[in-house]
């Protein structure tokens, strides 16, 4: 499972024209499920996520994690950031999982989220997205379980 991570200012989820989703300041996280991914990689992904210290604290410093600014969590499911770009011009989705699993581990992956955290909000799973963020930083990272 792969969530790549961007702190921002705000986010937002459009589908057809209409707002999904939506933060303010916190993560937007991009998720790919790959085969063989189960329950067990969604917590520790999530468990990642809401504690990544990616803020700055007093001094500066990415001491602070999502919990200690009670910020917003955005999730978006991506079954692209699951492609095999190794070889080739065109992007092999043979590593990403079929789409059954995949809505499966994002739906799980967003209720645990839910759960635990004040702030969560979604895209929707396997539409045709426009996301619209506002990097803070920047500030990107690739988590992979």
């Amino acid at each position: 499972m792969k969530g790549l991570l961007q702190r921002v200012r705000s986010a937002r989820v459009e589908v057809a024209g209409e707002v999904v989703g939506a933060i303010d300041q916190g993560l937007l996280v991009l998720v790919a499920v790959e085969p063989g991914d189960t329950r067990e990689h969604a917590d520790k992904l999530l468990h990642k996520l809401l504690n990544y210290r990616v803020f700055s604290d007093a001094q500066g410093k990415m001491n602070l994690s999502l919990k200690d600014v009670a910020g917003g969590l955005l999730l978006v499911s991506q079954f692209t950031l699951a492609a095999d770009t190794r070889s080739g011009m065109r992007p092999s989705f043979s590593s990403a999982a079929p789409p059954a699993l995949g809505a499966e581990l994002f739906d799980y992956l967003l209720a645990q989220a839910q759960g635990q955290h004040e702030v969560v909000a979604s895209g929707q799973f396997g539409a045709d997205m426009q996301v619209h963020l506002v990097n803070d930083g920047p500030v990107t990272f690739l988590l992979q379980i």
